[in-house]
């Protein structure tokens, strides 16, 4: 019996995607080792810190790089290096951030549920722009003396209203502003490790519990040096913001661990890995009664990545007699469960996170639900 069965916890198949809430993804056994050996010594956290994020910038070519406890800690620590830089006075001061630079410029069509890890550091948020356009001339107006950093949320990069990063960027440059860009899911493309940076902005958050396939618990900072450095001051083992927020000695070896194996990967096989289960799943489900299959790719942001294809689901409710959210359900509630993303109207299989052989396993829970419904009406 396993640990998840002695809790009686179930076990899922993911077929929606490096989702926090269902554990991101799956660590190599490399990985799982490399924490195993890690956790049999003491070492000075800041030393173990300080000596990998040296190592990941080597790796990917950048200038400084800094481990965090997920993406969301990243967005806070960031924010936090903006304003109180390494000044010991004003890292021990926050969320308090009277007499700082504390405003935080974001695209209003940026605002996401995650801009909560900006503001929980003191930083007040200045939306510019209209949800569905934003004027260059309107970044320019928002900054004053007290603005610290621009954020730049790398998902909405294409929303109707936003401006491309570069654009931003430039602004930035010119008033000696920093910008913040939040890619926590923009892996694949591994080019993307390199993208943001290379368009001039300063700091650059990932998830390291996604397609990097460290520990779910961790984040990645790449950046310029003194902005790292101020990084660093702000976070866990040093007493700030960041303090609670402990990245401990397991997770910077497991994610240095992941990123060295991440960077051998075969992308070209994994992508066609992937295409060849969307075509599996279009040809599987594509006969069955009361739904439409077709492969796609997700256009709205916070569907992350974009570049990955999947097999959307129309779902004929009047039909099936049956709702989206009832055969979710039934999904979730066979052994193992299957959990799968839905859209307006249906429900989306995403194979970024399956495993060789599941998506047999899915097909065959959907001719069982589908096959065991009493049709009411047509399309």
């Amino acid at each position: 019996m396993g640990v998840y069965d002695e809790l009686g916890v179930k076990k899922l198949i993911n077929a929606w995607g490096t989702v926090t809430k269902i554990g991101g993804s799956k660590m190599p056994p490399e990985v799982l080792q490399a924490m195993c050996e890690a956790a049999q010594a003491y070492v000075d956290i800041n030393e173990l810190l300080n000596k990998a994020g040296k190592r990941i910038a080597e790796l990917l070519g950048c200038e400084a790089a800094f481990i965090t406890s997920g993406a969301a800690a990243g967005l806070a620590v960031a924010t936090a290096a903006c304003m109180a830089g390494t000044d010991p006075v004003k890292i021990a001061r926050l969320p308090d951030t009277s007499g700082m630079k504390n405003e935080v410029i974001i695209l209003k069509c940026h605002r996401f549920r995650y801009d909560q890890a900006v503001r929980m550091t003191g930083a007040k948020l200045i939306e510019v722009g209209l949800a569905d356009r934003t004027l260059p001339e309107e970044i320019e107006a928002a900054i004053n003396e007290r603005t610290a950093a621009i954020l730049y949320v790398a998902e909405s990069e294409h929303v109707r209203g936003s401006l491309p990063l570069d654009k931003v960027v430039i602004i930035a440059k010119k008033y000696k502003v920093p910008v913040i860009v939040d890619a926590a899911a923009e892996l694949p493309p591994v080019e993307n490790l390199r993208r943001y940076l290379d368009t001039g902005a300063d700091l650059v958050i990932f998830s390291g519990g996604k397609d990097i396939r460290g520990p779910q618990s961790s984040g990645l900072i790449l950046g310029n040096e003194s902005l790292i450095k101020a990084c660093a001051a702000n976070s866990c083992p040093n007493h700030g913001i960041g303090r609670p927020m402990k990245v401990d000695k397991e997770t910077v070896i497991g994610l240095l661990k992941a990123i060295e194996i991440y960077l051998q990967q075969d992308f070209v096989r994994e992508m066609q890995r992937w295409e060849e289960m969307i075509q599996y799943f279009v040809d599987q489900l594509k006969e069955l009664p009361g739904i439409k299959v077709w492969r796609g790719f997700p256009s709205e942001p916070g569907i992350q990545p974009a570049c990955i294809p999947r097999a959307y689901i129309e779902v004929n409710e009047r039909q099936l007699g049956m709702s989206i959210k009832d055969i979710q359900s039934k999904l979730f509630e066979g052994d193992p469960g299957i959990v799968v993303g839905t859209f307006e109207k249906g429900l989306v299989l995403n194979p970024h996170m399956l495993e060789d052989g599941e998506e047999k396993i899915i097909v065959d829970r959907f001719k069982k639900i589908l096959g065991a419904i009493k049709q009411c009406a047509f399309w």
